[in-house]
């Protein structure tokens, strides 16, 4: 039993799987699906051997530079500053931004011991001079570490470039203000935009 509870614990280091659900799936590899469980293990040792950070916006790739950076069909008039690789995969997939990115792999937080070195700003700086965009969005998320981290980036970088921007957080489409929490109708009225009637 001591294989099976060493795969059990290690299955747990997935976020949102408990001891419960990890014992769930490693019983159901090792019943019924043991090609299925040897697949992942292949695919899983590649993974963690082969994928490393894309060396112009660190995302995660197997390649040397990514996809998205890759493709000369994006918008260079427009860098977008996300979090994490997570991000990216999110803003993709919604479409509607064709510009490049680029990944802090985490917020500003001293608690954590993770400063601007840890974000690879220095990386930002250099990708700015190199993109020279028009315009730099910063996307980290609404949280007090996220903002913390937009704030100081837009301090460090403001000379670079002429237009910064972060995204709108607010109600979200189909939602109803009075199911809204008060921090996210703040947000949104501090957010408000104009109506152009000419368009």
């Amino acid at each position: 039993m001591a294989l099976i509870d060493d795969l059990v614990n290690a299955l747990t280091v997935l976020p949102g799987v408990g001891p419960k659900s990890a014992q769930r799936m490693a019983l159901h590899m090792l019943q019924r699906d043991r090609n299925g469980g040897m697949r992942l293990s292949g695919i899983l040792d590649r993974a963690m051997r082969e994928v490393q950070q894309c060396r112009i916006c660190r995302n995660l790739t197997e390649a040397d530079v990514c996809r998205l950076c890759d493709d000369p069909r994006r918008d260079s008039s427009l860098l977008c500053v996300v979090e994490s690789p997570a991000d990216v995969l999110a803003l993709e997939q919604a479409g509607g931004y064709r510009g490049y990115y680029f990944v802090l792999h985490g917020k500003l937080s001293p608690i954590d011991g993770i400063g601007p070195d840890e974000l690879g700003l220095d990386r930002l700086q250099r990708r700015i001079a190199e993109l020279q965009p028009a315009e730099l969005i910063l996307a980290t998320n609404p949280t007090v570490e996220g903002e913390a981290t937009a704030h100081y980036i837009s301090r460090v970088v403001s000379e670079q470039v002429s237009q910064i921007s972060r995204i709108a957080h607010g109600v979200p489409l189909g939602g109803e203000i009075e199911y809204t929490d008060g921090g996210t109708l703040s947000h949104a009225l501090q957010g408000r935009r104009h109506i152009n009637l000419l368009d």
